[in-house]
């Protein structure tokens, strides 16, 4: 159980110091500006109240596992605390300089990115109230400007790939981004439009422009490309960890290719995460012709060939019984996928000209996990429990190709 209490210690010790990094720094800003011990208070409270919600937010996320999270940030949570704790101080120095130029869009962006979009949301908007808190005079209709843009901002990048091209994403959100100023001069501080009413906006735009330009493609490099080329490269039947189990055991070769088969397809149908799934599929047994189950036994196969974190983690827990009490829907994929393939492939063993109704083989094998109270320990609805059961029955034809 170590394995398994030692992440959540770490995680439990980021949540203490970024409540606390929280109330310190407002308090300290607060204090600094000389204002009165109402106010004082009022921010500190306020902000602690702020950073309880977030560390809510990421708390119930970590509760999903991969699903609760972008891309690997299930794996790499202290990304999320990194940026958080430099948002934190930025929020802070912001109330120093005039609202026009706080750039909390492409904030908003990278903290969405560095977690999920709600976290990213309520993130921002709590960041920018602090901001507002700690101002001399300091009203809502600043937060009208950036937590409309921060909106939209998270909701264009949201589905963000390698492929995806943040050329019209950054054009429409700097557009939204200064219609919003101008709205913020014309509607609540009731000026008249003029050139040098402009420039300020102008360095607004440019500041976002240059961080969600650099953010992006760092990201891009460093998180989205070098995950997916990771697992092009290991999801390749060409890869030489399974060309070796070929070579060596081409029973366990072909359960890993169909069990991969089986799980990818569902994972797609429920929405899951489909590349730790295959990788999972193939790898979980890699070093069974050699008689090495145990974790600790396979555990270089992974590390030695820079497999993706996330899919190390989907490993662990599928080949370490006690790593989690909590298990993943993907782990459920991969367990209910592998044992239809094991057992048609074990009764073809024992008589090829075998004919298997596979609908109530499928059947058997689901109410057998059932009474053994199997499947109690996954993170599985009742209603993606049975949708597995049906696309497994609708693989007949797949089926027969195991003859």
């Amino acid at each position: 159980m170590e394995g398994e209490n030692s992440p959540n210690k770490r995680i439990e010790l980021l949540y203490f110091i970024a409540f606390l990094f929280t109330g310190i720094s407002v308090f300290a800003v607060s204090f600094i500006t000389g204002s009165d011990i109402d106010k004082i208070l009022r921010n500190t409270i306020a902000s602690l109240i702020m950073a309880g919600c977030v560390i809510f937010m990421v708390a119930d996320a970590c509760k999903r596992g991969t699903s609760g999270f972008l891309f690997d940030n299930s794996i790499k949570k202290s990304r999320f605390f990194i940026a958080y704790f430099i948002s934190i101080a930025l929020a802070c120095l912001f109330s120093f300089i005039p609202s026009v130029f706080w750039p909390y869009m492409s904030l908003f962006v990278i903290l969405s990115l560095m977690s999920n979009c709600e976290i990213g949301m309520i993130c921002g908007t709590c960041l920018a109230m602090i901001s507002v808190m700690l101002e001399q005079g300091g009203d809502y209709s600043e937060l009208f400007m950036y937590v409309i843009a921060g909106a939209i901002a998270i909701a264009l990048f949201r589905d963000l790939k390698e492929d995806t091209s943040i050329a019209l994403p950054i054009f429409i959100c700097l557009m939204i981004q200064a219609v919003l100023l101008t709205a913020f001069y014309l509607l609540f501080q009731n000026r008249r439009i003029s050139p040098g009413m402009l420039i300020m906006p102008a360095f607004n735009l440019l500041i976002n422009l240059m961080i969600l330009l650099i953010f992006l493609n760092m990201f891009g490099v460093y998180v989205i490309r070098k995950t997916n080329d990771m697992y092009i490269e290991i999801n390749d039947t060409e890869f030489h960890l399974l060309v070796s189990l070929k070579e060596k055991n081409k029973d366990e070769y072909f359960r890993a290719i169909h069990t991969a088969y089986l799980a990818e397809r569902l994972a797609f149908a429920l929405s899951l995460n489909a590349r730790a799934v295959k990788t999972c599929s193939y790898y979980h047994r890699i070093g069974t012709a050699e008689n090495k189950t145990g974790w600790e036994q396979i555990e270089h196969y992974y590390t030695d060939n820079n497999f993706p974190d996330e899919a190390i983690e989907l490993l662990h827990e599928y080949t370490d019984p006690a790593y989690k009490k909590t298990k993943s829907a993907e782990a459920l994929l991969v367990l209910m996928s592998e044992t239809v393939v094991a057992t048609i492939m074990h009764l073809l063993k024992q008589n090829k000209n075998a004919k298997i109704d596979y609908e109530k083989l499928i059947d058997t094998i689901f109410e057998n996990k059932e009474k053994k109270g199997e499947l109690k320990v996954y993170e599985v609805t009742f209603k993606d429990y049975e949708t597995m059961r049906k696309l497994l029955k609708k693989e007949k034809l797949y089926y027969d190709f195991l003859h």
